[in-house]
């Protein structure tokens, strides 16, 4: 486990998930990607997390939790968001990433929402 600065504390240990399980993951994000649920999404043209105007065809599908960490291919973990955002996410969950970002005195803007 991992002590951030401030109250936050982010725990870095990762559960062990089976390739077969990552596989099928991956096919579920790539049915969602063909749904109209998804091209609404991305319709919207914003960043879910700095809720930047974005062009559709530049949002990416990210998993607030990351399959690699647990997470599932589903419409309450998927959302659009934008390369930088999604880089810089890389394999944090959304609550380690929105603790590292206000650590780094670089909130988002979800946060506020999503925290309250």
């Amino acid at each position: 486990m991992l002590l951030s600065p401030g109250w936050h504390t982010l725990s870095m240990s990762f559960e062990t998930v089976s390739e077969e399980v990552i596989r099928q993951e991956r096919a579920r994000a790539r049915e969602i990607r063909q749904s109209a649920w998804w091209r609404n999404q991305i319709g919207k043209g914003q960043c879910y997390y700095c809720h930047e105007r974005v062009h559709p065809n530049d949002l990416t599908m990210d998993h607030k939790t990351p399959i690699a960490r647990g997470g599932r291919s589903t419409r309450h973990n998927i959302v659009p968001c934008c390369k930088v955002c999604n880089t810089d996410k890389k394999y944090l969950t959304l609550s380690e990433w929105i603790a590292q970002r206000e650590d780094e005195g670089r909130s988002l803007a979800c946060a506020a929402h999503l925290l309250n």
